[in-house]
Order: structure tokens, then sequence, then C-alpha cells
């Protein structure tokens, strides 16, 4: 008969600071985050005061430099802070990564005097970023965006529409990516745009299967004045940008969505071992065992898969095509492992009493953010047999 449950991760972590960092993020997600997640998920509830916790305790600037208010943190261990937060709720751990990637445009493309300004308020002032790429008619296919920035001298106007913006409506700042050029890739700008600032509105949240505490929502720019002083980075150089903070975002993606399966595996352990049938914890049948079995070795394969490309990425090697496989596979990961943890739970995994069927409503979003999981695939193929023929 059994009687396990539930176990620590086991990490591999750097340095003693950074065992010291996971320590106190646990005991962080167990004192604020996880008593009140189901209930707050159920009432859609945004935990704002959560992200000025997190921003006040280094939290919301982890893998960026020092001497602007980061924490120096490499992306080894930034990334398995996520997978606590997401464990706990996927809304803050996701948040955090979006935010995360919102500040990369200026972290790495600003000008100095840029970074001096804004980044201490982004990183460590209590602030909150969102990141507007897609657009209601330009998602997969990002570079057709629409949006327009209009150059009058030293400002610019901004004119259009995002949409499938996290944080939408309740974020600081936004880095916006526009149309300063002709078609295609090469004519896109980086902005950044105060949340407060004259003509930019938006619209009621989405209303999603999951995740309801974290607003989703399209932006409109309706002559939105931006000083050219808040341009990121050349004209005509918002694309590359754009991809750049995509390929480290995935990242953060694949470790949310670990987090996500971790809880859920955490679940069924919990569960299956509690509940007894036919004289005996139901943890105790083989069928059961064997998908139990599959789940930890998914969440374990792809902990080490985004492990890896952070490693390559923290020793500034290219890690565009590990990221993109990441990203692929742990949230089909999530997706599957999140699945079985409601049949494991059966009846009661069907039920808002537990949290399996949160997860596996969360999973899913993951799959879709951030490129979807068929354009993983293409960015796959075409680092390993070239552009498609046109």
């Amino acid at each position: 008969m059994t009687d396990h449950g539930p176990q620590p991760v086991e990490r591999q972590l750097p340095t003693e600071e950074s065992r010291d960092l996971l320590a106190l993020v646990r005991d962080l997600v167990q004192r604020e985050i996880e008593p009140a997640a189901a209930e707050e998920e159920e009432a859609g509830r945004f935990p704002r005061e959560v992200f000025r916790l997190l921003s006040a305790s280094g939290l919301l600037a982890l893998p960026y430099a020092e001497e602007f208010g980061g924490g120096d943190q490499p992306y080894e261990v930034y990334l398995q802070v996520l997978e606590e937060l997401a464990a706990a709720r996927l809304t803050v751990g996701l948040g955090v990564s979006v935010h995360t990637l919102a500040c990369h445009a200026l972290a790495g493309f600003g000008s100095k005097e840029q970074q001096a300004e804004h980044l201490p308020g982004m990183l460590g002032g209590g602030l909150l970023g969102a990141y507007c790429l897609s657009e209601p008619s330009s998602g997969s296919d990002a570079a057709s965006l629409r949006t327009r920035a209009t150059r009058d001298g030293d400002t610019w106007t901004l004119e259009g529409t995002k949409a499938w913006i996290t944080h939408g409506g309740v974020a600081d700042f936004y880095t916006v990516l526009a149309r300063t050029g002709g078609e295609g890739a090469h004519g896109i700008t980086a902005f950044l745009v105060p949340g407060d600032a004259p003509g930019l509105s938006a619209a009621p949240p989405e209303r999603k299967m999951g995740m309801k505490g974290s607003p989703t929502a399209q932006l409109h720019f309706d002559g939105v004045r931006v000083p050219d002083a808040r341009r990121i980075g050349e004209e005509g150089q918002g694309f590359t940008i754009a991809l750049s903070a995509l390929d480290s975002g995935r990242l953060g993606i694949a470790a949310c969505a670990v987090g996500v399966a971790q809880a859920a595996l955490d679940e069924a352990l919990a569960f299956t071992a509690g509940r007894r049938q036919f004289g005996r914890p139901i943890a105790d049948f083989q069928g059961l065992r064997f998908m139990l079995a599959d789940m930890a070795t998914q969440i374990e394969a792809g902990r080490a898969l985004y492990l890896a490309a952070a490693r390559l990425r923290d020793a500034g090697l290219p890690f565009s095509r590990q990221a993109a496989m990441a990203k692929l596979f742990c949230t089909d990961a999530a997706m599957r492992v999140t699945i079985d943890a409601v049949q494991l739970l059966g009846g009661y995994g069907y039920t808002a009493d537990f949290p399996a069927e949160r997860y596996m409503r969360e999973a899913k979003v993951l799959q879709i953010v951030e490129g979807t999981n068929q354009i993983q695939r293409m960015v796959i193929a075409r680092h390993l047999a070239g552009p498609e023929s046109r």
C-alpha cells in the first residue's frame, strides 16, 4: 500500500543565492498567492497588489541589470522562479513573463539615457507592463500589422488597434510595435507608450475559458502622441526587436507550462494517494500508476528542455530553435498532463471544487500565446531545413 504524495521539485540551481531566492519565492507563494488563487480566478479578480509585492521583492526584474534595479539573475534561475509562480497561479506567472517581455525592448535596444530614465520604475518601481504586437487581422503574420505611427517633428502619432493584450487596460506602460514605413517587416518601429497617454483606451476584457483573473483586451490608439525620445531602437528596427523579445518570451511560456503541469501532477498524486477503492488507495492500481509515471516524465523532460535553452541564452549562444522547441514541447505536455489529472480525479476532476479542471483550461492558452505551436513547428523546421520555397 502506498502512502506517497507530491514531493518538492528537486532543482538544479547555480548558486547559494539562487537557492535562497527560490526559498523566498516558495514562501511568498504559500503566503500570498496560493490561498486565494482559486477564489480570485473564479471571480475574475486581477491581483494587482500581488504584482506590487513582486516588484517590491525584486521579482519583476530578475533577468535585468542591477544598475537599473534588476536582479542580475541568469535565465536559468529566472525561469525556475516563473515556474513556481505559475504553479501557484498562472495569472501571476504569466503576468511576470509578460512584464519581462515588455521590458525587453528598452533593456536590450534602448539608449543609455532611455534606460536610466525609465528602467528603474519599470523594474522595481511598482509599474506593470504589457507587450503590443498582435492585431485583429495580424496574429501569426505579425509582420502585416497595420497600427501606424506618423512622425511630425519630434513627435509620433499612433493610430490603430492592438489585440489579445495581456494586462490590456491595467498596465502602466506598453511596448508597442507600429508601422512607420512601407509594408513588411522592415517598416516597423518600437515605442514605449505610457498607460495613461491621451487617446489610448482599452476595450472590455475578452471573455475567456481560463485565466479569468488576467485581463486580455484590445487597445485602441486614437491619435496617441508619443515623443521621439520614447522610440526604442532605430526606425524600421522594430520587427527585429520583437523577434528577439519573443525568443526569450517563449522560454517564459515554457516555464509557466511546466509549472501548471507540475501543479496538476501534485494534485493528482495527492488525490490518488488519499482516494480508496476496492480497499486500497487508487494509486496502487497499475493503470493509474503508469499515467502518473508518464505525467512526471513529460514534466521532467520539459523542464530539462527549457533549462537547456536558458543556459544557451545565458552563455550568449544562439537559442532561437531551442526556445521554439521548449515552448512547443512544454505547452503540449502541459495539455496532456492536465487532461490526465482530470481523468485521475474522475468525477471530482470535472468539478470546480478541485483545481484540476482550472489547470486544464489554463494549459490550453499556453499552446496559443506568443506564437501558436503550429508556428513553433514552422520556426523549428526553418532552422533544420531552411526557409520554405516561394
